[in-house]
């Protein structure tokens, strides 16, 4: 049986990686869709030698991206999470990073027209019902991708990508803090359980016995402490209603220690059990909203500048990551309207990933 062949644009967007789809290009029903992710993507195996994956989380995602129908957005885009060493494709979170090349995508795939000298591209996130604008150069009418613009965890420069995050309060659990509480204790431990924008569970390092300030490959080589996470994670993702995530990557587990490097709080990200390079999108602006909540353990460890918006470098492995925050009190608790931040993109080819036939004959 011949293999098919599936149009595909590989992008780097902000400090992740994966190839970039036409919902019309692949299977219309979820369980070959997957099926199809998984081939293309190499997995499951740890190496993705089979595949495009980078054997990494961050170089394990896929973007679908079609028009939208919606009258407040312009594309839809579902991001799917495609795991490295399981059989599984997870659409519930966002991703932040994989957005930043969503704009482009679609200008140059023809579902948006572009405007000079910049376009603004509203985007509807399939998977949470988020709306974020995303502004892109376009000189002329043409994506730009050179550009000055630096992020930390992604090398050289790129044209700047600023995203505006819209009312993204309880984007998968429905309210700020699911479980109705600025602390919670789990397994011990002083947790705060928020979404604002990606579900996560903020603790302290030093209540888990590390630093804080540990490099991704020694927090990934404690194998007792990423033991220690999930024997917290999975209780407090029933707390969140999200039920059993043992087979989920949300909530994701972000442990928080006082500043390092002159910014407001330092970060070591888990998307659950793999330490992240640096920090994702959503939950470098979580944290951020975590900040500002009186007694929450990030609050107790963070240094929030005054005046507004907030403007909050969140330190992480590989750097600094800066979120503005427009905010206001409402029933007496912090409330963000708006989160804006820069990413960056790059389109890396262009062409046709193949499928055994086996797994998808293309009809």
């Amino acid at each position: 049986m011949k293999q098919t062949a599936i149009p595909a644009v590989m992008m780097r967007g902000g400090t992740s990686k994966g190839p970039y789809f036409l919902k019309s290009n692949l299977p219309a029903d979820t369980q070959t869709r997957d099926k199809v992710l998984l081939s293309l993507m190499g997995s499951p195996d740890v190496r993705q030698i089979d595949g495009i994956g980078g054997a990494d989380p961050l170089t394990s995602k896929v973007a679908i991206v079609s028009r939208s129908d919606r009258d407040d957005a312009d594309i839809d885009f579902l991001f799917a999470q495609v795991s490295v060493d399981k059989a599984l494709v997870d659409t519930t979170p966002n991703c932040g990073n994989m957005l930043a090349g969503v704009g482009p995508f679609a200008i140059e795939q023809g579902l948006f027209a572009a405007k000079d000298p910049e376009t603004v591209v509203r985007i509807h996130t399939v998977n949470t019902g988020m709306i974020a604008e995303a502004t892109v150069r376009t000189p002329g009418g043409v994506v730009e991708y050179d550009g000055d613009a630096r992020i930390d965890g992604a090398p050289g420069t790129s044209a700047p990508i600023i995203l505006n995050f819209l009312d993204v309060a309880g984007s998968v659990c429905g309210v700020l803090l699911p479980t109705g509480n600025v602390v919670d204790t789990v397994d011990g431990v002083e947790v705060t359980c928020i979404d604002n924008g990606m579900p996560v569970v903020l603790f302290r390092a030093a209540d888990v016995g590390v630093t804080g300030y540990e490099s991704r490959d020694e927090l990934n080589a404690n194998d007792e402490l990423k033991a220690r996470l999930e024997r917290i994670r999975l209780p407090a993702g029933k707390l969140m209603g999200l039920d059993d995530v043992s087979e989920k990557v949300i909530p994701k587990m972000i442990m928080v220690a006082p500043p390092k490097n002159g910014g407001a709080i330092t970060t070591r990200s888990f998307i659950p059990r793999i330490c992240h390079a640096s920090i994702g999108v959503l939950a470098a602006v979580t944290v951020g909203t975590a900040c500002l909540f009186e007694g929450s353990p990030a609050a107790k460890v963070a240094i929030v500048p005054g005046g507004t918006p907030k403007r909050l470098a969140i330190e992480h492995p590989s750097g600094e990551f800066t979120v503005e925050l427009d905010v206001g009190i409402k029933d007496g608790v912090a409330d963000v309207q708006r989160a804006a931040l820069l990413r960056t993109t790059r389109k890396l080819f262009s062409g046709e990933v193949y499928v055994p036939g086996d797994v998808w004959d293309g009809l």
